[in-house]
């Protein structure tokens, strides 16, 4: 059976437009279950696009079945996606998760879900990724994925017993944050995460996957990730709750119509994939992404 998708949405309506045309093209789409969760408008100027929003979601068909819920009241955005998971992950044993901005190739699903069924035992598994940098893929490389030390938030998915593991709170942060050790090892995932991490925990963003990945780290958890992208992020502007900066995330989308992915036995770390992740998230990569948005690039 396929896992139940869940779309998260709230105030982009030509974006959710995009992405729910997107997912309705999904092979699988026909025979999966969708959840649909919009939050409230936080302000009076936000109304508008949340209702323009909401006519949109009113409108989808195309899947199994279409389970609504609208928030009367603004959640927020990290709430209101732990809600929704939360919310489906006490009827499902997976999950699979797309917000607003998201754009998947017509095989997504199928490579979400065959993610889902190979390592569902294997606990180091934390997460499947849908999206992948453009990285070029080494000569004689079997795999369909690769495995390195970094959730991606960009469709996705997981299973109920790696996300109710999850410590929310982050109990044990004080103490990470003092040493160095673990935060160099965290950042083998790149040398941004420990910073996103300071950022939720100062209050200066409001984001849950940082927070995911933190725990996937100290469980010493990975993330499998697609050879060819499945997803293409198009929330790259200033209506995004996140991003409006220099794209330095654009992507070659699959597709080639493949439906049978080949994945690995062996869960570790792949040595090249990862070598390639840590350059584009390094300090002089992202000061020289950071010029380009300061020049207005997008």
């Amino acid at each position: 059976m396929n896992a139940p998708v869940l779309l998260f949405a709230y105030k982009r309506p030509v974006e959710l437009k995009a992405t729910i045309q997107a997912l309705q093209a999904n092979y699988l789409a026909p025979q999966s279950d969708l959840y649909i969760f919009a939050d409230a408008p936080k302000r009076p100027d936000d109304a508008p696009k949340a209702a323009q929003v909401r006519q949109l979601l009113d409108e989808v068909t195309g899947f199994r079945s279409i389970h609504r819920d609208y928030a009367e009241n603004n959640i927020g955005c990290a709430d209101s996606i732990i809600r929704g998971i939360n919310r489906v992950l006490e009827e499902h044993s997976s999950v699979i998760v797309v917000e607003d901005d998201i754009v998947t190739a017509p095989n997504f699903l199928d490579f979400m879900n065959q993610g889902l069924a190979k390592y569902a035992k294997t606990r180091r598994v934390y997460s499947v990724s849908g999206y992948t940098l453009p990285f070029q893929r080494p000569a004689g490389y079997s795999s369909d994925a690769y495995f390195i030390p970094r959730h991606s938030p960009w469709g996705w998915a997981t299973w109920a017993d790696r996300w109710n593991s999850v410590d929310w709170d982050m109990t044990d942060y004080p103490a990470f944050i003092k040493d160095k050790q673990q935060q160099k090892a965290f950042m083998q995932g790149g040398s941004d995460l420990v910073g996103m991490l300071r950022d939720q925990m100062e209050g200066r963003a409001d984001a849950w996957d940082i927070r995911f990945c933190y725990n996937r780290f100290k469980e010493g958890g990975l993330t499998v990730y697609p050879t060819v992208s499945k997803v293409q992020n198009i929330g790259f502007s200033k209506d995004a709750t996140h991003t409006d900066i220099y794209n330095r995330y654009k992507t070659n989308l699959d597709n080639s119509g493949q439906r049978d992915f080949t994945w690995s036995d062996v869960v570790d770390n792949s040595d090249y994939y990862q070598r390639q992740t840590l350059r584009h998230y390094s300090i002089p990569t992202r000061i020289y992404n950071r010029l380009k948005t300061l020049a207005g690039i997008r």
